[in-house]
């Protein structure tokens, strides 16, 4: 028996040796980043093999920062955006990027396309973006795709950014958070994913309220959202939910000698937005073949909006003394909505109440193909796809007569005017076919052809219709091939250079062409009564530059750095050129071309245990330059003198007015013993013209600097307590400029012209977070 066993363990020791004697030391290979090249999951490729400089963020990074949404992180990490604060409300920032924005605001010139899971989130009405509508706390994944990408459709002019939520499968945590302080700002949301390899979900509910730093600016904002996930062998299928129900008041711009006095004061109020938002989203991708994946979505969108904004009045007594109100500097008297002149009342004058109702519903989707077969014995990835979406869109919109209160609050009147009642009733088809191809000419040498054809068919029925020769009924058609071709070259293991050249479209929107007849101009964001063509805008963009990394020369952690150089031309663009009464009286038209080009520059540093065991150090820098500037001249109103019948001439080389030259942001963080997160951040926005001075006539508003702080402290495993500091020097500053007529309201000694939104002053908060 022992010279058995003995014996089975001799075999049994003879059979490892071949095992022992095969195994080799583990390599550790390089990571690899994939990005998506469409909007929809499914559509990996290479981060490196993308000819442009694509700019990410992930959950961990949006907790750390701190930041109260995605656009507040975007605004102060990202390379080349800058914010301007329109509306003065923390969720309604208009952002921009390579000088093109994405706005809340109905009437901004829409030039970047916003994604979620596949879905586009630009209202179909105005192309606006409303960033309070998801929670970050359900955002697992942000990327950035610069210059005029066709695959993301309309309005990527610019940039396109596209958002990934969380699942049961990429969270699977529970997470408690809340945090109070300045300005009695409060925030609680809870998180909760699980899964057990097959189902899972997650969930995000989030409460946020504001007292605002500025008079009469309260904000709340209530977010759910949710998936139900399955994953298999071959597929995947995710079912998202989200809601919410915001109610936001940012009192915007103030005269810049009412600011002088105190800077927490505002012009007139309320301004108020009321978002409702039901989503819904069925998502899904299957491998046919170890190669072949398809991949596609179906959704309904529903975004129910209004909007309440107390203003001072364009409305006095007719100077011919019949006792009517008229327009100021006419005769003819107004009529109210029941068709009869307006009596001269003094509860009348002095003050508008500015209303609208936008009922918006979208559905659509989109199916594409993943086609990862070699081609030609090289590496290949080619993705087709499909996409319609379907929008109807129910306006309203009303000018009350009111008065200004002792603290120019509004009254109400109970008195409409005709010519400002807006019902409209519009309906959006668009049809998208596309393509993009990345094939691998060599190792280190890679091509990407892309190419996308729109078909748009606009539909509009004036609902409220007294001169038939101003109605907004009309029916309108855009269709344009936009391609795109670029190549990446690995010149070393540590050294690509890229190059791109692409197209993209934007097609007027319906609130675009319902505010279009020099003849008939009419008042943002309401007043709308003429249906002019307009013409879809071109962008042309051209980008190139290097990026690498420096990591062979330290002896542990990474550095990566990028430059490059872009440029775009937008043909036939379309502003609202301001031509009336008042300043914020116009119309939307096409003023030929206009250019943006510049240069980044940006490096990432992680150095871990640089001066000792306990501490890692992370540095991050960007810098751009931006040159935005009108390439076609035309005639403008004077946004210092609307009497001005001759107007002022834009002329070629004129600046965009309201986006700064120089920008720069860094960021230097360290993590001590793995417990303790220190962060500091500083953010230069260069100075900029003012909104309505396209010519360039008049003073800029200053550039500033910001300095913000973070800290966090891991009390436990679970338990961390978090706090951060905004704008630690107190700094005075202002983001956005326009003009305005303030003599009505606050006296002939208020004649500047000039308003401006001042930045917050020093705040900070401080919170706890839960984890399981």
């Amino acid at each position: 028996m022992k010279k058995i066993t003995w014996g089975l363990l001799g075999l049994y020791s003879l059979s490892t040796i071949p095992i022992a004697l095969a195994e080799e030391p583990a390599i550790e290979l390089d990571a690899v980043e994939v990005v998506g090249v469409t909007p929809l999951q499914g559509s990996g490729v290479e981060k490196d093999k993308i000819p442009s400089n694509v700019q990410t963020v992930n959950a961990d990074q949006l907790s750390k920062a701190q930041t109260i949404s995605l656009a507040d992180y975007i605004n102060r990490y990202l390379g080349s955006v800058h914010i301007n604060e329109a509306q003065n409300n923390p969720l309604q920032p208009d952002i921009y990027y390579r000088g093109f924005v994405a706005s809340p605001l109905l009437g901004m010139p829409q030039g970047l396309s916003t994604y979620v899971n596949g879905v586009r989130f630009n209202e179909p009405f105005g192309d606006s973006v409303n960033w309070d509508l998801i929670p970050q706390g359900a955002i697992d994944n942000m990327a950035l795709y610069p210059g005029s990408n066709p695959v993301y459709g309309l309005n990527t002019l610019g940039g396109a950014l596209s958002v990934r939520t969380k699942t049961g499968f990429s969270a699977p945590k529970h997470q408690f958070e809340a945090y109070g302080g300045s300005w009695d700002r409060q925030s609680e949301e809870l998180s909760s994913g699980w899964n057990n390899g097959t189902w899972g979900y997650f969930i995000d509910l989030h409460h946020f309220k504001d007292a605002g730093w500025r008079d009469f600016s309260p904000t709340k904002a209530d977010q759910a959202f949710g998936t139900l996930s399955w994953r298999g062998d071959k597929g995947s299928v995710d079912l998202t939910l989200g809601a919410n129900d915001n109610k936001l008041r940012g009192n915007g711009a103030v005269p810049v000698q009412l600011l002088q006095q105190n800077r927490s004061a505002v012009f007139t109020y309320p301004d108020q937005t009321v978002t409702r938002m039901f989503f819904s989203e069925l998502e899904g991708k299957y491998a046919l073949t170890d190669e072949v994946a398809v991949s596609g979505n179906a959704y309904f969108r529903q975004n129910r909006i209004r909007t309440f904004n107390g203003d001072n009045s364009d409305y006095s007594a007719c100077s011919d003394g019949s006792g009517f109100l008229c327009a100021d500097g006419e005769t003819t008297p107004v009529l109210s909505t029941n068709q009869k002149p307006i009596t001269d009342n003094a509860a009348l004058e002095g003050a508008t109440n500015n209303s609208s109702q936008t009922n918006m519903r979208s559905r659509g989707g989109t199916l594409q193909t993943a086609f990862t077969q070699d081609l030609f014995k090289h590496n290949n990835n080619l993705i087709v796809g499909t996409n319609y979406d379907y929008a109807e869109v129910h306006y309203a919109a009303d000018t009350e007569l009111a008065s200004l209160t002792s603290d120019r609050g509004t009254t109400s009147s109970g008195v409409y005017i005709d010519d400002s009642r807006v019902r409209l009733h519009t309906n959006t088809s668009t049809v998208g076919v596309f393509l993009t191809d990345s094939f691998s000419i060599t190792d280190a040498l890679t091509a990407t052809v892309a190419g996308r054809y729109n078909y748009i068919h606009v539909n509009m029925s004036d609902q409220y219709v007294t001169d038939p020769s101003q109605t907004l009924n009309g029916s309108h058609t855009y269709q344009r091939l936009n391609p795109s071709g670029g190549l990446t070259y690995k010149i070393l293991q540590n050294l690509t250079v890229y190059g791109n050249y692409s197209e993209s479209t934007r097609a007027p929107s319906p609130m675009e062409l319902s505010c279009a007849d020099p003849s008939s101009p009419c008042k943002l964001p309401n007043a709308f009564v003429a249906d002019p063509d307009l013409q879809q805008v071109v962008a042309k963009t051209y980008e190139g530059g290097l990026r690498g990394n420096f990591d062979a020369l330290l002896k542990r952690g990474n550095l990566n750095w990028n430059l490059g150089y872009f440029h775009t031309i937008n043909s036939k663009d379309i502003i609202f050129n301001r031509n009336g009464s008042s300043i914020s009286q116009g119309y939307f038209s096409n003023v030929g071309k206009t250019r943006r080009y510049g240069i980044e520059a940006g490096t990432t540093v992680n150095l871990p245990q640089l001066f000792s065991a306990i501490d890692d150090w992370h540095l991050t820098t960007n810098y751009t330059y931006l040159n935005a500037r009108f390439l076609s001249g035309f005639t403008t109103q004077d946004p210092l003198n609307s009497d001005n019948e001759n107007g002022v001439k834009v002329g070629y080389g004129d600046r965009i007015p309201g986006i700064p030259e120089r920008m720069f942001k860094a960021t230097l963080g360290v993590d001590l013993w793995q417990r303790l997160s220190l962060g500091f951040s500083g953010l230069y926005s260069g100075d900029r013209y003012f909104r309505g001075d396209e010519a360039n006539n008049q003073a800029k508003l200053a550039g500033y600097w910001l300095f913000n702080a973070t800290a966090e402290v891991k009390v436990t495993k679970n338990f961390s307590i978090f706090g951060k500091l905004d704008n630690i020097l107190d700094k005075h500053y202002s983001s956005f400029g326009v003009y305005g007529d303030a003599t009505s309201v606050l006296g002939n000694a208020y004649n500047d012209g000039r308003f401006v939104s001042p930045g917050m002053p020093r705040a900070g908060w401080i919170g706890v977070r839960l984890s399981i």
